[in-house]
């Protein structure tokens, strides 16, 4: 059984991509009993690199079927959550909208994820990461000035105003539900939640603190004390020497002299450069070392080959191996009930004989669904 925090929950998961599958794998860290109901064919296996599928079981199931879908309705009388990351509509064309769920077990707590929202003009429409931040304002504010907007992987709409928003959501009702007990919807967007993570820049807005241009603010690599530098092997170092105790602490370790005062915006352009100049005369760990003992927010920028030798994550063991593939592991940490890695990413299909079950299924009625096409277990 899954250790964790989590331990007892259990949570039906719709196939799906991106956030689905990420709150799913925290869900999983931390405890849960997850179960992915993958389509027939949906992936060749192993997949063992599939890292967002790690920690539960898999089951395929034909959802054009009312028979695959009457499955996943009795699963849902045994969980306390499913989550869904289809478009809006599409699991209600599936018989396995709220109303179905809700109406074969009130406690659930049916998570819907989606970029746009389950209503609005957009709802309908496709979209991905890079699109649900140029819509929220996010993606304006990220990237060099005069330079195009960069896009931060998909850290930030998918995994962290999505999948984040979505676990959290989830919880709440679950916390919820022991004093109600009853279940509902939550209406996870990527649009809202990242919205909700530019709540300080809102603030800072509307105070005269901050401007829609790209690096001229603070914290957006405008300041010439928050911000990369280029190193002599190319590589880079991360400055973020905001409080005047830390940039007097990373002038006087440069044994810089002479310097504009640190917010006086004019002065800005002198000290990006006396800054650049400096730290071009070294390599990258050269600094690293100069800086290893010093409280001036100073960090070498590591590649991801890099990150896991790093004596902060070592000490943590932040990043595992587990089936031999190297990967972060669980967070956060719990003192009495932590959570732990439990299962490689399944291959579709790779539990059907053995999850259903232990979700109320009797083997003679499985191997039915087998002969029929509904289930498919996955070959070994």
């Amino acid at each position: 059984m899954p250790e964790g925090p989590l331990r007892g929950v259990r949570v039906v998961e719709l196939a799906g991509i991106g956030p689905g599958p990420y709150a799913c794998m925290l869900l999983a860290d931390l405890g849960a009993e997850v179960l992915r109901v993958d389509r027939p064919g949906a992936g060749p296996g192993p997949v063992r690199h599939d890292l967002l599928g790690r920690g539960r079981r898999s089951v395929a199931l034909d959802l054009k079927r009312p028979e695959g879908t009457e499955v996943v309705l009795r699963l849902v009388e045994r969980a306390d959550a499913l989550v869904e990351g289809y478009r809006p509509g599409v699991a209600e064309r599936l018989g396995l909208g709220p109303d179905a769920c809700l109406a074969r077990n009130s406690r659930l707590v049916y998570a819907r994820m989606t970029g746009w929202g389950q209503h609005g003009p957009l709802a309908g429409r496709v979209g991905h990461d890079i699109n649900y931040l140029g819509l929220t304002g996010a993606l304006a504010a990220i990237g060099e000035p005069g330079r195009k907007p960069v896009p931060p992987l998909n850290l930030v709409a998918d995994f962290g105003g999505g999948a984040l928003f979505l676990v959290l959501g989830l919880l709440a009702a679950l916390v919820e539900r022991a004093g109600s007990g009853r279940g509902q919807v939550v209406d996870a967007a990527m649009v809202d939640g990242v919205s909700s993570l530019l709540t300080m820049f809102y603030g800072l807005r509307a105070a005269g603190q901050w401007r829609d241009e790209r690096g001229s603010n603070l914290l957006d690599g405008g300041a010439p004390w928050y911000d990369t530098y280029r190193c002599a092997d190319g590589r880079y170092v991360a400055v973020g020497a905001l409080e005047p105790q830390f940039w007097a602490a990373l002038v006087g370790t440069l044994g810089l002299a002479d310097l504009p005062e640190q917010y006086d915006v004019a002065g800005w352009p002198e000290l990006r450069r006396r800054l650049a100049e400096t730290f071009g005369t070294r390599t990258r760990d050269e600094w690293a070392a100069v800086f290893a003992e010093v409280d001036a927010c100073v960090t070498p920028v590591l590649a991801l080959a890099e990150a896991a030798g790093h004596p902060q994550l070592a000490a943590r063991a932040t990043i595992v191996r587990a089936g031999g593939v190297p990967q972060p592991a669980p967070a956060p940490r719990f003192s009495r009930t932590p959570g732990g890695l439990t299962a490689a990413p399944p291959s579709p299909g790779a539990h059907t004989r053995a999850a259903l079950p232990d979700w109320g299924f009797d083997p003679a009625e499985v191997q039915r669904l087998e002969r029929a096409g509904v289930a498919l277990q996955a070959p070994d």
